[in-house]
């Protein structure tokens, strides 16, 4: 016959061993004479877990619970250890070596230290005060905030003690909560153990649990600015950039976003180059996917703007992976490449020569031929604008007949910032009068522009642009024999408009009548213009003198010769 099968002991009487076993070693500790420092330390963790384990069996469920099960036969194993270390060193006769036993006594009380705060972490979250299941059920779209702490402390509870099984699936189920209620994600850096979560991330841990808490950190950093500053204090940029540098593509996109998100606040930006993310992102660019990319260039492209990381990027050779992705980028990396070489543009020269050293202008006006994101667009034109800056470039632009019909496109049909910034260019690059007269169609555009109150800037680009094509005769009729653009120009000149400063459309005026023809004058005289220019002049508006002068000019010329003529038919007739 075979032997009787001896059932395990039950969690309590296990649990009965454990505490009888303390009450013997706590007194048994006070004889020991040598390493006393070492015992010392033990005592006082005997000590401490004594009253946890009080805490423990007034627990009403906590025999129930799958986390303390475990914990409970280890504990037993812990005393067990510490008992026959107690022993030998009250056995006089027991000659092992000083250094072997001091190893001892310190691997003891770490062991112990692991255990009572897995118990004290039990306590804490709350979770033995009801009974569980593997892992909780994932609270409804109405449940209290109370409820969803509750399923979060059990959560990271399970994700800290737990094992591989119960780390992944409670990984799995904060996944579902982040992905399902964004609201939670605040909850979830608040009373969450965000530290234990980015400890998942070591590349030494099991990829079942790395993969998920790469997600559940992803998510989390995307989902506002509080989750995001709470990873971030708590060192999450360092492991998400090692994983960028050494783990799967799949991994490496969702590792990348992270990185994307968290240095989107400027006062994270500077710690990139502290862990050496720069060369690790270009890489990215280089060799990931379209979706890596496109996360890597955007961190690129946050970190720009810390001026020590631009030269960084100068250094790492970053300027040509960024011309290639304004090529060969799909569209949302073309987008951030693009805001990136603004950003480097608009930094000085230095910059500006250097992306035109890596034909920075042509790459950009192929993109922008190409484009129709509006985004993008915008992007790009605003870099555009900055390279203009150089001569080489500002005579490249000047005489582009299609770069420049297509700005003025943009004036009639783009959005506010669109534009703002073709009117910018328009305003400042050396056109040609035939260019002018082909794109002399966006004036009236560019008048409702000077209405414009924002963005800051707007009337002015909108009225120096609009000077610019003026300076073209057949501008000049064309505008004039338009009556809306009459009529706007003349309400803009009423001092009672307090909306549009003065000066330009005064200017406007001016710009019309120098060299302008005589249908000009008469037209804006009949719009009613001299009336509001002599107020104006009163008012010592800039220029507003000089437009009412070329604007009545030939009608005081007249009265004038009217009045000599009546003279001299006088004196005649004495």
């Amino acid at each position: 016959m075979y032997p009787a099968t001896v059932p395990p002991p039950s969690p309590s009487e296990t649990l009965d061993q454990v505490t009888q076993l303390l009450g013997l070693l706590l007194p048994a500790t006070l004889s020991v004479t040598c390493f006393t420092s070492k015992w010392q330390v033990l005592r006082s963790r005997l000590s401490a877990l004594k009253s946890l384990l009080v805490e423990v069996s007034g627990s009403p469920h906590w025999s129930e619970n799958p986390l303390l099960l475990p914990i409970i036969p280890a504990l037993l194993c812990t005393l067990r250890r510490v008992q026959t270390l107690c022993e030998q060193c009250c056995d006089a006769s027991f000659s092992r070596g000083k250094l072997l036993m001091q190893s001892d006594l310190d691997m003891a009380a770490g062991w112990l230290s692991k255990q009572i705060n897995d118990l004290d972490l039990l306590l804490r979250s709350g979770v033995l005060l009801q009974s569980t299941a593997i892992v909780l059920s994932q609270p409804s779209a109405g449940s209290s905030k109370e409820e969803v702490t509750f399923f979060i402390k059990d959560l990271f509870t399970r994700i800290q003690i737990g094992g591989l099984e119960f780390k992944r699936k409670a990984l799995d189920s904060l996944i579902q909560l982040l992905s399902e209620e964004e609201k939670s994600a605040g909850l979830v850096a608040k009373e969450g153990n965000v530290g234990c979560l980015i400890s998942l991330l070591d590349l030494n841990a099991h990829d079942s649990v790395r993969e998920p808490a790469v997600v559940a950190v992803s998510l989390l950093i995307s989902a506002g600015d509080f989750p995001r500053k709470c990873l971030f204090e708590e060192g999450a940029l360092g492991p998400l950039l090692k994983i960028i540098e050494c783990s799967s593509m799949s991994m490496k996109e969702k590792a990348s976003m992270a990185v994307e998100f968290i240095t989107a606040d400027p006062d994270n930006a500077w710690a990139i180059s502290a862990y050496g993310g720069v060369p690790i992102l270009l890489e990215l660019c280089k060799s990931g996917s379209l979706l890596a990319q496109s996360h890597a260039v955007g961190a690129i492209r946050n970190v720009s703007i810390v001026e020590d990381i631009r030269n960084l990027l100068v250094e790492e050779s970053a300027l040509p992976v960024l011309m290639q992705l304004l090529i060969t980028g799909n569209p949302s990396a073309q987008a951030k490449a693009a805001s990136c070489v603004s950003i480097l543009a608009s930094s000085g020269e230095y910059f500006c020569d250097l992306l035109l050293q890596e034909k920075g202008l042509q790459k950009l006006l192929h993109l922008f031929h190409e484009c129709s994101s509006a985004e993008t667009l915008e992007h790009v034109l605003r870099a555009i604008y900055s390279l203009s800056a150089t001569d080489a470039s500002y005579h490249i632009l000047s005489g582009s007949t299609m770069f420049i019909v297509q700005i003025a496109e943009l004036i009639e049909h783009g959005n506010v910032m669109l534009q703002h910034i073709c009117a910018s260019l328009l305003a400042n690059l050396s056109i040609s009068d035939g260019d002018k007269r082909a794109i002399g169609g966006c004036m009236g555009y560019l008048v409702k522009l000077m209405e414009s109150v924002k963005p800051g800037g707007m009337q002015e680009v909108g009225a120096k642009a609009l000077i610019s094509l003026l300076s073209v005769k057949s501008n000049k009729k064309e505008f004039v024999r338009d009556e809306n653009n009459l009529t706007r120009l003349v309400q803009m000149l009423d001092p009672k408009d307090v909306v549009v400063s003065k000066k330009f459309p005064v200017a406007v005026v001016v710009a019309i009548m120098t060299g302008g023809s005589q249908s000009c004058r008469k037209r804006l005289v009949a719009a009613g213009a001299c009336a509001h220019l002599q107020i104006l002049t009163e008012m010592d508006v800039v220029g507003a003198k000089k437009a009412l002068q070329r604007v009545s000019g030939n009608r005081l010329k007249s009265i004038f010769t009217r009045t000599w003529m009546g003279l001299v038919t006088s004196y005649q007739s004495i």
